[in-house]
């Protein structure tokens, strides 16, 4: 709006006149510094207001009021408000559209940093998780490794223990077969002096006993000759006066003499030959049956196994007929180590170990084998240990249960003595196991024991009355006091097998979880697979808790680990379910313990009624 203040435009705007400005005042310009002298200096800040602008500006008002151009300036300067209006408006939606588009680069910005952030993270886990699993294999490595140093030293220093035990026990058999060697010269020596001075000493008296003994003799042949005269005597004397026995005896010389059949002195006729033949079937039919029952009584106490045995490494001609690979290889396999897999405290290793040298030196000697009592709690190595010593000593072993004696009643004597005469025909030497001996070689005083079973343990102790050199026999009994006394008697060694400590539950707790777990899940044939953890602390802790349980029960612990891993979705056994299971395990153990107690509380109430019975 220039020309309303009569300022014309660029290309002559504003056809009316120019407007005069009016003069400026003398005062007008210059302020408070150049009036100074003038007038008096301004006491506000409208003292120095100039209101010559608002008059030139109402001036040109008025003169543009009465000029005849006026409605094509104002809607002229309408149209210049509108355009600049319009103007202003698309520069605000420019500036939105800006606005917006930068938003929308922010975001997409925001969003390609968010992407990168998170592949970077993913990088970094997929890193961290390699790393964890590279220091998790190389961990574990370790520890298998120092586990085979540490298994190396151990079968080292056991070698060398054995051997030195075996060079020890190899001196002291020596050193006592040449001073038992020289005890039996001088006993023979002394024994021949004794009995020469003896005979020089009593020489009338042997004289005389010569004496009495050729008497004796004559006398004795003499009476023989008297009774053999009087019996031919008294024959002689019954056929003469029998004449029916003369008069045939005579036809029969007669016959011979003119060479005619004799006459037969039988009777004849079909009667006659019907009893001869179904005599002589009779007798065929007896001598067939015993035949049979004497050949089938050899060849089941040869080659058969017999019926109480549950359990045998002792090779039949039947098991190599049908498996001649495995037997072949059973054949050649060397000994093993008798505690090959057995876990027990040092003092009942080295025992243990010395009875495996005695036994496997006793077989090599052909001597006679001992008897051996294993008594303890249930599932504490009994039965492995009995296997590993006859696998050690290169003898057969066979495994009998006492609960299988009873029922069989008055069969119980015979399958008894099959046993033994099964056992006595081993070329490799026999070790029979007994496993749960008490439930038959009980005490023969009580009034509970059967008349069977006892004509049973009779047989028993008639065939285990002297050592031999066939057969070994090993009993196993959690209740060993319930024994007659006549089997304590037949028992040379004791040995307690007690439930393991610390240390054994933690190597036990090692051993099987290697073979149930790690082993299948490291050869990776099997649905199993093994988190990442401290294998080493876990066994650890789980030796710590499992105080009080046995081999048998660590061993169902780990067997019960492995099912949990086959139950899961992915198979693969965690920590948490390893210690869940361990929690069942010690629930189930302290549940078996209050039961026993309860049956001994029991016996214990029913024993002392018993002796209150009595005692009234």
């Amino acid at each position: 709006m220039s020309w309303l203040f009569g300022i014309k435009g660029p290309k002559g705007e504003g056809a009316g006149p120019p407007l005069s400005l009016p003069p400026a005042q003398p005062g007008a310009e210059g302020g408070g510094d150049r009036g100074a002298g003038d007038r008096p200096a301004p006491k506000d800040k409208w003292s120095n207001f100039d209101p010559t602008g608002l008059e030139r500006a109402a001036k040109a008002a008025r003169e543009l009021e009465h000029s005849r151009h006026a409605k094509e300036a104002l809607s002229l300067a309408q149209m210049q408000e509108q355009t600049l209006q319009l103007e202003q408006q698309s520069k605000l939606k420019e500036y939105e559209a800006a606005v917006e588009q930068l938003k929308s680069e922010q975001i997409r910005v925001q969003a390609e940093e968010r992407r990168k952030t998170l592949n970077e993270e993913t990088r970094q886990h997929q890193a961290r998780a390699q790393y964890q699993d590279k220091l998790a294999r190389q961990r574990y490595e370790d520890q298998l490794r120092q586990q085979q140093l540490l298994n190396e030293e151990n079968l080292r220093k056991q070698e060398e223990s054995v051997q030195k035990q075996e060079a020890i026990r190899r001196a002291t058999v020596e050193r006592e077969m040449e001073l038992r060697h020289k005890n039996e010269m001088l006993r023979v020596e002394a024994e021949a002096r004794a009995r020469a001075k003896a005979e020089r000493e009593n020489a009338d008296i042997i004289r005389e006993q010569i004496r009495l003994k050729a008497a004796e003799h004559r006398q004795t042949i003499l009476e023989s000759i008297r009774t053999a005269g009087t019996l031919f005597g008294e024959g002689f004397r019954a056929f003469v006066t029998d004449w029916d026995k003369v008069t045939a005896t005579c036809s029969e010389s007669r016959a011979e003499s003119t060479g005619h059949v004799p006459i037969p002195c039988l009777p004849e006729g079909p009667a006659f030959q019907g009893v001869a033949g179904l005599t002589l079937l009779a007798v065929g039919v007896y001598s067939a049956k015993n035949a049979t029952s004497v050949a089938g009584r050899y060849i089941e106490a040869r080659l058969g196994k017999p019926s109480l045995v549950r359990e045998t490494s002792r090779i039949t001609v039947l098991e190599a007929l049908r498996h001649p690979l495995q037997v072949s290889r059973r054949l050649l396999s060397k000994p093993q180590d008798a505690l090959e897999g057995v876990v027990l405290s040092p003092s009942l290793e080295a025992r243990v170990r010395d009875i495996a040298i005695a036994t496997r030196n006793t077989k090599k000697n052909r001597s006679l084998y001992r008897n051996i009592l294993m008594y303890g709690p249930p599932g504490t190595g009994k039965t492995l240990f009995a296997k590993k010593l006859a696998l050690h000593s290169g003898m057969d072993y066979a495994i009998m249960t006492g609960g299988d004696v009873a029922p069989m009643g008055r069969d119980g004597v015979t399958a008894v003595h099959k046993v033994f005469d099964w056992a006595s025909t081993s070329r490799r030497g026999l070790l029979l196991f007994v496993d749960e001996a008490d439930a038959f070689l009980r005490k023969r005083a009580t009034e509970k024991i059967s008349e069977d079973l006892r004509a049973t343990l009779n047989a028993f102790l008639h065939r285990t009355g002297q050592h031999s050199s066939k057969f070994m026999l090993v009993l196993a009994s959690n209740q060993p006091e319930q024994f007659d006394w006549a089997i304590n008697d037949r028992i040379d060694e004791m040995v307690n097998f007690d439930l393991p400590q610390l240390e054994e539950r933690e190597r036990l707790v090692r051993m099987y979880f290697d073979k149930y777990v790690l082993k299948p899940a490291t050869e990776g044939k099997q649905r199993l697979k093994l988190a990442q953890f401290d294998y080493g602390k876990k066994c650890s802790e789980i030796a710590r808790l499992t105080e009080g349980m046995s081999g048998r029960e660590i061993s169902q612990l780990a067997v019960a680990w492995q099912a949990m891993a086959y139950a899961s979705e992915d198979g693969v056994l965690t920590e948490a379910m390893m210690d869940a299971r361990v929690q069942d395990a010690i629930q189930q153990h302290q549940q078996k313990m209050q039961w026993l107690k309860a049956e001994r509380a029991g016996l214990e109430g029913s024993q002392t009624l018993l002796l209150s019975a009595r005692a009234e």
